[in-house]
């Protein structure tokens, strides 16, 4: 383990999940642009994680399913392996969401999305907190959403889940904080993606745009820098904290 409580902004072992697409892909290129190693996480987008990697020679795909421990433990395994070092920057991205009205959330629907949103994550964070106490030194980023925040109306059983993933934040965040491991969430709005370029077309995701005080949807770009800074020495005094990336949406 080369990382020490020495501080080390570049070529530390990153893994970012969900990053063949998106926001992920956002930031697993950023961190790869400033010559981390990034283990880029991926489920089903096989081809789309290994040209990201094809693109940087510091870039490693894995495939993980964050609802299966097992497989959990296999990636954190290879990335280990691969680069000969453990993971020092977690960044939990990789999630599910699913548009359904309340009474139609059936019982599977309710307990896949907590098992990949939330347990998924806690999952990850025991996985690596080990070697970065060993270390002296750890990052930890989750990717929650404006809906954990303010609640949800086709998709409670995600925000109720996002909801949790901000409150397992502050809590990890209160146990290993001293051992030099910080803790901290992002909750973006809605940011200008694939997925949302198609929600735009109709008339409830015009309105959604009209909604946000800064007159504009957020970019990848944006919060990819944050993740980035979160992670870095100079935030080093940051952690168990949700900073808001939605344009001014919500100010809780």
């Amino acid at each position: 383990m080369s990382v020490s409580g020495e501080v080390r902004q570049s070529g530390r072992v990153v893994f970012v999940t969900g990053a063949s697409r998106g926001i992920g892909r956002g930031i697993a290129e950023y961190f790869l642009q400033r010559q981390d190693r990034v283990a880029v996480g991926y489920s089903s987008n096989r081809e789309l994680a290994e040209e990201l990697c094809r693109s940087y020679p510091n870039g490693f795909p894995v495939c993980v399913d964050i609802g299966s421990l097992a497989s959990i433990e296999r990636s954190i395994a290879t990335i280990t392996e691969y680069f000969s070092e453990d993971v020092s920057v977690l960044v939990n991205n990789a999630g599910i969401a699913q548009e359904k009205p309340f009474l139609n959330i059936s019982e599977s629907d309710w307990e896949r999305m907590l098992k990949v949103n939330l347990q998924g994550p806690f999952h990850l964070i025991q996985q690596v907190v080990p070697a970065m106490m060993k270390a002296g030194w750890g990052r930890i980023v989750n990717v929650t959403s404006i809906g954990g925040q303010w609640g949800g109306m086709n998709q409670v059983h995600y925000a109720a889940a996002k909801a949790g993933l901000i409150n397992l934040t502050q809590s990890t965040a209160k146990v290993f904080s001293a051992a030099g491991i910080t803790c901290n969430a992002i909750a973006p709005g809605l940011v200008k993606t694939d997925m949302s370029a198609a929600e735009l077309q109709t008339e409830a995701g015009r309105e959604k745009l009209k909604n946000i005080p800064v007159g504009r949807l957020g970019t990848v770009e944006e919060m990819a820098s944050t993740v980035y800074f979160l992670s870095s020495d100079e935030a080093s005094y940051i952690t168990g904290q949700t900073v808001n990336l939605n344009g001014g949406m919500f100010f809780g």
